[in-house]
């Protein structure tokens, strides 16, 4: 064993645990989980969107490594239609949406949405037909994977159905266009309640609010309005304002500054992604969209990366990543702690890496070294 996969292994139990684990103070949300799940042995039933582009191939890794971990899935897989449903006026189809308000639980590949072709986005229908209030982005150095920095870990919750993300624009007039901003307070409060009540569940010490108040003093200023009212409720959590450009350097120079992250939706699609540079890349950052009566979608942030698609190139990292967040919230920390400690082993010993993890392992490669971990 490498002096680097022996550090990963010391590290990744406390690391991990308390980065996707869970508790049961809470229901409807990533936190706890108001249903009964169920034993290691009985089938659990959960949604899969294979996705786009490398999709497919790295949901097929997602299986392959659940397999090998005993995990026993009933993926109820969906496909995207190739026309669009007048029910959601996006690709995605009313069955997909019901596929996962009923399975509670699902598993989604990177999808792609035609750009400037009017067509919703296919993530924001998700969100918005689901509900999906918060994304939670785990962001932390892997043990053997050098980056710039080797001491990140941090957590984003970023408000998920409103702000800039509203999809309410129109032409005034001509050459003129105009993009509505929405915060409410209901949406705000869910996100903060949130990210507070995740910071204490999982011993965070600080969450720092985002903002752009000193511009925008109405709709920023209604967000952190919530966030004060909120934190008053959790005085053993250290609570800080920060504006958004001053975060983002604040990052860059030293991101052991920050431990919990919550900000309306355009700056969490900007820091999330700022942040997941920091420790590789979108290549292996995990991500859970929480949302209301217990919903959790799991899915990789990445793109479809179509130029490698169907070359057994891709790094399934990010996706089995999101499995294991998906697998906690199914309350199976035996086996998500498992896959995470042989994902985190096999990229620690460096024998076996993907092309963009600056190895030249297949993905078929990089799963089967994964499932010879377990």
């Amino acid at each position: 064993m490498t002096m680097a996969a022996f550090l990963a292994r010391r590290l990744i139990g406390n690391r991990s645990s308390q980065i996707l684990g869970t508790s049961s103070s809470s229901s409807g949300a990533f936190i706890s989980v108001s249903r009964a799940f169920f034993s290691s042995t009985t089938p659990i039933k959960a949604t899969l969107f294979p996705g786009d582009g490398i999709g497919p191939e790295i949901a097929e890794s997602v299986k392959q490594v659940f397999t090998a971990a005993d995990v026993v899935i009933d993926w109820d897989e969906q496909f995207v239609g190739t026309e669009v449903d007048p029910r959601t006026n996006s690709f995605l189809t009313w069955e997909n949406l019901q596929s996962v308000l009923k399975n509670k639980v699902g598993l989604k590949g990177p999808m792609a949405t035609p750009i400037g072709k009017g067509h919703r986005s296919l993530n924001l229908t998700l969100r918005k037909e689901l509900n999906l209030y918060a994304n939670v982005r785990p962001c932390y150095s892997l043990p053997g994977y050098k980056t710039r920095y080797d001491d990140v870990d941090l957590i984003t919750i970023r408000e998920n159905t409103e702000g800039e993300y509203s999809g309410l624009e129109h032409q005034v007039v001509k050459g003129v266009v105009e993009s509505l901003k929405i915060i409410t307070r209901k949406a705000s409060m869910r996100v903060a309640e949130y990210a507070f009540l995740y910071a204490k569940t999982h011993g965070r010490k600080k969450v720092s609010a985002i903002h752009k108040a000193n511009i925008m003093q109405k709709t920023d200023g209604l967000f952190l309005q919530c966030c004060d009212e909120v934190a008053k409720k959790y005085p053993e959590i250290y609570y800080e304002k920060v504006v958004i450009d001053n975060c983002c350097m604040m990052l860059v120079k030293n991101p052991a500054l920050f431990d919990v992250l919550v900000m309306p939706n355009l700056y969490g699609d900007i820091i999330s992604d700022l942040c997941a540079g920091l420790v590789g890349g979108l290549g292996l950052t995990p991500s859970m969209n929480i949302g209301e009566d217990g919903i959790a979608l799991a899915e990789a942030v990445h793109g479809s990366a179509p130029d490698i698609a169907g070359k057994n190139l891709a790094n399934p990292t990010a996706l089995l990543l999101s499995g294991v967040m998906m697998l906690r919230h199914l309350k199976l920390n035996k086996q998500a702690e498992q896959i995470h400690s042989a994902i985190i082993n096999t990229i620690a010993e460096g024998k076996y890496r993907t092309a963009d993890l600056g190895g030249i392992s297949t993905t078929t490669d990089f799963t089967k070294a994964i499932c010879d971990h377990l």
